[in-house]
């Protein structure tokens, strides 16, 4: 049953939490979870406003006793990425989530659960409808559309918070504080193409590529999980040069920083050679189940015939296409020197779409690194990449890394804290994702920042997880954060 999440321990969270799953909230359509925050601020009579850039903000005075405190703003963002296995039957925009328990975990029934960012955003609406938990003054910040671009970041304004201290809950890993991340950068390339007819004798086939576990481009890069892109096009590059295959139209991927799970195309081969075209891709199936035989067991590469279609994408732009795609930068490129498992610079090929109305195919890559050169450097590769192919390719959207400061007044309290709570010391740590925290920073530069969040599990896809027993010890941390805030 859905709303036995609501029952979970702590209630206050949870509860909360079952709330934003009956709300459709994927990144460009956050109108009705603005409403929402917007009502549940003002219904706590609590000052409430809201920026051109869609970001809410709530602020809640300190408790008796603790008006001297730093101002601490708690930030978490309201979209979330909506993914779904291919069999599932779910809108994003219309539909509330399937959330079930299940075992020590809190997962959705085929698609994404959105406990990224939705579990952080739950524990800052718990602290601001509290009336029993110790606090100096307080802003919840629920910033806009951070899945596709960190838009309500990039256009939060100076001025709007009041606060010393940004506690960012967008962190997946409990026990884990993090105290920098990556920066970001998209290329963004177009293939121009003629539609051509079909040759005679031609059968029609579709070419799938699924079963693929995808995951976070920034969290889940380094497990050496397979890129659907990656696979379509080297089964499209052998099977032209053996059986002729032509490529009429493909669709791979569907989100900039989610790795492709999926690719579907639909192809040709004259008919003398399908019978060959069978036994290749076979073979190319077992060759690359077998390279993935650790990340990807339920990889799947079928072709099964289909109506002949109406047209094709010229031959020389389709050989173009492939030699860039298969030549393209994918996955890890470099490990972090400084802090030992982190990966400095990345890109994902996340996107290949053909569309029949304009003529174009679009490839989208986004690319990470918490060293600003290095990313230049990559987004010049994939540049000279797709120009030599003859694409036009734009560089857009970049964002700078949040610089580790290990001498942070609130790192060393948080440090205190949780090892008096739970026996142990934090780690602290970087990540390769891309946090809000580098953005704002850069805006208030005054901020003293740091992240932290439950343990949640392949992010970005339908099998994504929340731990229950992490969600109970980050509210514990959060509450007990609060309530020894440093005095002004």
């Amino acid at each position: 049953m859905n709303d036995e999440i609501s029952k979970l321990n702590p209630v206050e969270l949870w509860e909360n939490f079952y709330q934003l799953t009956r709300i459709p909230r994927p990144s460009h359509h956050e109108e009705q979870i603005r409403k929402f925050i917007f009502d549940f601020g003002k219904n706590l009579g609590l000052e409430t406003v809201q920026d051109k850039s869609g970001n809410v903000i709530i602020r809640k005075p300190a408790t008796p006793g603790m008006e001297k405190r730093k101002g601490v703003i708690i930030q978490g963002h309201l979209d979330m990425v909506p993914q779904k296995n291919s069999d599932k039957v779910h809108d994003f925009v219309t539909d509330p989530l399937e959330t079930m328990v299940d075992g020590e975990w809190v997962r959705a029934n085929g698609t994404t659960l959105g406990a990224d960012n939705g579990i952080g955003v739950s524990a800052i609406m718990a602290v601001l409808a509290s009336k029993n938990l110790a606090h100096g003054p307080v802003e919840g910040l629920f910033t806009a559309t951070e899945e596709t671009g960190m838009d309500g970041a990039i256009g939060l304004e100076a001025g709007w918070l009041r606060g010393d201290i940004l506690i960012n809950t967008d962190s997946e890993d409990e026990g884990e504080l993090y105290v920098g991340c990556a920066g970001g950068e998209d290329a963004n390339v177009i293939f121009n193409y003629t539609e051509v007819p079909v040759p005679a004798e031609s059968i029609g086939f579709k070419l799938n590529v699924t079963g693929l576990k995808g995951g976070h481009s920034g969290v889940d890069i380094h497990l050496g999980r397979g890129n659907a892109n990656k696979v379509f096009f080297r089964v499209l590059k052998e099977a032209h040069k053996v059986c002729g295959m032509r490529l009429s139209s493909i669709n791979g991927g569907s989100l900039r920083n989610a790795i492709p799970r999926e690719a579907f195309g639909i192809v040709t081969v004259p008919y003398e050679t399908a019978d060959k075209l069978v036994g290749l891709v076979a073979g190319i199936t077992n060759v690359i189940k077998r390279e993935l035989s650790a990340t990807e067991p339920t990889l799947k590469i079928e072709l099964s015939k289909t109506e002949m279609p109406v047209f094709l994408i010229d031959e020389p732009t389709q050989i173009n296409l492939t030699h860039a795609i298969v030549a393209c930068p994918n996955g890890v490129i470099r490990m972090s020197d400084s802090m030992a498992g982190l990966v400095e610079t990345s890109t994902n090929l996340a996107i290949v779409k053909s569309n029949n109305d304009t003529k174009k195919i679009s490839i989208s890559c986004l690319m990470r690194s918490s060293v600003d050169t290095s990313r230049a450097e990559l987004g010049s590769r994939l540049e000279s990449v797709f120009t030599l192919a003859g694409a036009e390719v734009k560089l857009t959207g970049g964002y700078p890394g949040w610089k580790p400061n290990l001498e942070s007044p609130i790192l060393k309290t948080m440090l205190r804290i949780y090892e008096n709570q739970f026996g142990r010391v934090p780690e602290i740590k970087a990540i390769h994702a891309g946090l809000e925290c580098g953005i704002l920073g850069g805006t208030y530069p005054n901020w003293d920042m740091i992240s932290l969040g439950p343990t949640i599990r392949f992010p970005h896809s339908p099998d994504e997880k929340v731990n229950i027993e992490s969600v109970g010890k980050f509210w514990a941390f959060l509450v007990e954060t609060l309530k020894n805030i440093p005095a002004k």
